[in-house]
Order: structure tokens, then sequence, then C-alpha cells
């Protein structure tokens, strides 16, 4: 019994001695996986210190296209659309013609007045030459005036101490004296038809002149009908897809009517709004990752393009007035420019409105933020 006893004791014993054998099983997993998660630890500190503290990341972001919109600068109804929804175009394609006899008419009408004006500039021209020779006619004529007048004055002359002796008769003075004063009075005569010659040449002239003037309104005003007709013919400004679209044929179109909308998928770049206190290392050249949503897995690249003048609250519709009524501080937030490395085809799966999600490495900074630092430590 004794001997029964103490075997059960033993038993016991070895029951109670078998579990700190774990724990020395589980101190064996745990020092490697601490030793990896510490080695981890230190190079993601090690990465952050080097790389991720100068990474500068929003998701405030934006894929945006300069898109241009379509509309006509003169009125009228639509005859022929010849685009699609979502169509790429040229620079020069046709888009859209509206009806152009009303501009046409305008345009033989003013064609019509420029004829009228030019032959009343020929008719002008004509009658200068006549003029002149109807001039020297009439100095010729004053000239033999003046000849007679004075051939009469000597006469009266000659003839007077002769009657006033007896030599001549009274009847011949008078007669003498009657064809001086016939002669003075066709040489007034003849001098005023001089001075209407001369003036109506000069009538001619400003004739000549109105009528070039006239001549250079229908031409402007041809130029205008011409303007008109050709802008019936609505063509695309640049290159890009067609979107938008809600002309139809048959609409009366009002000058300034939206048409549709050329937008530049070519030309596509990126608008990131960066908070106030993310940019102050940022510099344009500096090197981008973008995230967008819509391309899952596929990560672009891209350059710090340019800053906005102005936080975007300065540009809104109503800016804040901060210096009125109680002040809360908000984080403002500026836009940036990015420009969009990507290749012919992943461009065509870029278009505008896409959300992005940024990473900018501020890192190229560093020097610039060095000699920031060292000259307000000196002044």
């Amino acid at each position: 019994m004794p001997t029964t006893t103490g075997s059960a004791s033993d038993a016991d014993a070895s029951k109670g001695a078998a579990p700190p054998a774990r724990p020395s099983k589980i101190r064996r997993f745990l020092m490697p996986a601490g030793v990896v998660l510490a080695i981890a630890a230190v190079l993601a500190l090690a990465y952050w210190w080097l790389v991720g503290r100068f990474i500068q990341s929003t998701d405030d972001a934006y894929l945006q296209a300069d898109s241009v919109t379509v509309a006509p600068k003169v009125s009228g109804y639509v005859t022929d659309v010849y685009v699609g929804d979502n169509v790429p175009v040229k620079v020069g394609d046709p888009l859209v013609r509206l009806d152009s006899r009303q501009y046409q008419a305008a345009l033989d009408q003013a064609q019509a007045t420029i004829d009228a004006r030019k032959a009343d500039i020929l008719r002008a021209q004509a009658g200068v030459p006549q003029q002149r020779a109807a001039i020297e006619q009439a100095k010729a004529q004053q000239q033999a005036a003046a000849v007679n007048s004075r051939h009469a004055e000597d006469e009266v002359r000659r003839y007077g101490p002769l009657a006033t002796t007896g030599a001549e008769s009274g009847d011949q003075l008078s007669v003498l004296t009657t064809n001086r004063d016939q002669a003075r009075a066709t040489l007034s005569a003849d001098a005023a038809a001089l001075d209407q010659a001369q003036a109506r040449m000069a009538d001619l002239n400003a004739q000549l002149m109105q009528a070039q003037a006239q001549l250079e309104v229908a031409e402007a005003s041809a130029r205008q009908a011409q303007l008109d007709m050709q802008d019936t013919l609505i063509r695309s400004s640049l290159a890009g897809r067609i979107g938008d679209r809600t002309v139809r044929v048959g609409q009366y179109a009002q000058p300034g009517t939206r048409m549709m909308t050329v937008v530049p998928v070519q030309s596509i770049y990126l608008t990131a709004n960066f908070k106030e206190t993310q940019v102050g290392r940022m510099r344009a050249g500096q090197r981008a990752s973008l995230h967008v949503d819509a391309l899952a897995g596929a990560d672009l690249h891209g350059v710090v393009d340019s800053f906005a003048p102005g936080t975007g609250s300065q540009f809104a519709l109503l800016p804040p007035e901060n210096a009125t009524g109680n002040f809360t501080k908000i984080v403002q937030r500026v836009p940036v420019r990015i420009r969009i490395d990507a290749d012919a085809n992943t461009r065509k799966l870029l278009v505008p409105g896409l959300s992005v999600t940024v990473d900018v490495d501020t890192r190229p900074a560093q020097d610039d933020q060095s000699v920031t630092t060292a000259g307000n430590s000196h002044g």
C-alpha cells in the first residue's frame, strides 16, 4: 500500500511538471517574430525619415482639360449637323451649318452697292477733264474780254478830248462810251464764269472723294456680309472629342447659343488642391505619382507644372471676409497644376472630372529649404 501511494504521488508530480514546457516553445516562436517586427519597424521608420516625410498626398485632385464651347456668331436655323456624340474632331472640321440664304442676299446687295459706287467714281473722274477744259475756255474768254475792255477804254480816252474841242462828234464819243461799258460788263461776266467753272471743279473733286468714301463703306459692308456668310458654317477651333452635344437640325440658334463642347483630351492635365501646410516645400519640376480611381492598379506619373496665384477661396464667387464678425481659421487649399506623363493609349482612358490621388515627392526642394532656414537664422 505505501508503494502504491508513492507511485500515485509520483504520477501526480509528473502531471504537474508537464505544463512549463509550453512557454518555452512560445518564446522560441515569438523571438524570431519580434526580431522581424523590429526590423520592419526600423525599416519603416528609416523609410519615413528618408522618403515618407517628404511625400505630400491629397485625394482632392481631378483631371481637367481646357474645353471650348461651340456657339454660333450669327443667328439662323440649323440645316446640317456634321458630328455625333463623343466623336473625335480636328482643327477646322465642320461641325454645324446654319441657313445662309439671308446672308447670301446681304452679300449680293453689298456687292451691288460696290458696283454702284465704282460707277459714281468713274462718272466723277470723267467729269474732271471736261471741267478742266471748261475752266481753260473761261480763262480764254476772260482774257479776250479784258483785251476788248482795254481797247474800249483807250478809245474813250482818245476821242474824249477831240469831242471836247469839237473835232469829233458827241455821238461818236457816246458810242465809244457804250462799247466801253459793254466791254466792262462782258469782262465781269467772263470772270464770274471762270469762278463758277473753278467752283464746279472743286465740287467734282468733292463728289469724287465722297464716292470713294461710299465705296469704302460698301466694301466694309461686303466684308461684314462675307464674314456673316462664312460664320454660317461653324468649324472646330481645336482638336479633341465632342461632348455635351445639344444642337439638332431645325433648331433656331441665336448668337452665343451653346451647341456642343470640344474637349481636348490629348491635352488633359491634373489640378490637385493641396492644403496650405503642404505646399511649403513644393516646387515646379518635382515628380508626382498619380493613382486614378477609374484605373485601378495603374499608377501614372507626372510633374508639378505650376501653382495658382492664390488659394481657391480667393477666386470664389463670394470671397470670404475674414475681417468681419467672429473668425474661425480654416485651412486653405492651393490649386497645383500637374503635367501628366502618359502614352497615347493611356490618355485615351483619361477624361476630365476623374478623381485622382496624388503623391508629390518634395525631396528635391531640401536644398532650397536649407537655404531658407540658414537665411532666417542669420537674420
